[in-house]
């Protein structure tokens, strides 16, 4: 993968990344009310979640670009259509989520945090029409799929999990601050 794209994809998957979802309003919702002590398996949840549903997205984008060069051309512009679409609505809707109604539950074991938090990424179906929708703005044509595939999904999982990590962090610090 060249170097420039691979930044590019880089670049757009932090800002991707740094948008509240329903994975990082998880991340801070159980840092908020569980602390940092479950922060790793969070971030590894999310790592987990993100990995399954990029590779299940990336399986079926692959077989399409292997059946057709025309509709894996369609499928590109309306994935930048897609984006364009969810980013208007983003910023439409920016300053209305929130975490109202927020309760401290029973803390729970790292264990089941980091199932919950693998499942609500991996099942996530936004999140899978927007790989597939994403993804292909990246690809070179004529290039292997399979190294391409490879580092696009441990980039965006890498940046995925720290991403999860400081905000759980974050908002551990925020809780100490809330409660003293």
């Amino acid at each position: 993968m060249d170097l420039q794209i691979w930044l590019a994809f880089a670049a757009a998957s932090l800002a991707l990344l740094v948008i509240p979802g329903p994975t990082l309003l998880l991340v801070v919702s159980y840092a908020l009310t569980q602390g940092r002590r479950v922060a790793l398996a969070m971030a590894a949840g999310v790592a987990l979640g993100d990995l399954i549903a990029m590779s299940a997205s990336l399986l079926g984008l692959g077989a399409l670009i292997a059946t057709s060069a025309t509709l894996f051309t369609l499928l590109k512009w309306v994935g930048a259509a897609y984006l364009l679409w969810m980013g208007i609505g983003l910023w439409r809707s920016a300053g209305k989520a929130g975490l109202a109604g927020l309760t401290r539950p029973e803390d729970l074991p790292a264990g089941q945090v980091f199932r919950h938090a693998a499942l609500v990424t991996a099942l996530n179906p936004k999140s899978i029409a927007f790989f597939v929708a994403f993804v292909p703005q990246f690809l070179t044509p004529g290039a292997p799929l399979a190294p391409q595939f490879t580092v696009m999904i441990a980039t965006f999982v890498s940046m995925a999990a720290l991403n999860a990590l400081i905000s759980a962090l974050l908002a551990n610090r925020m809780r100490r601050f809330l409660t003293t």
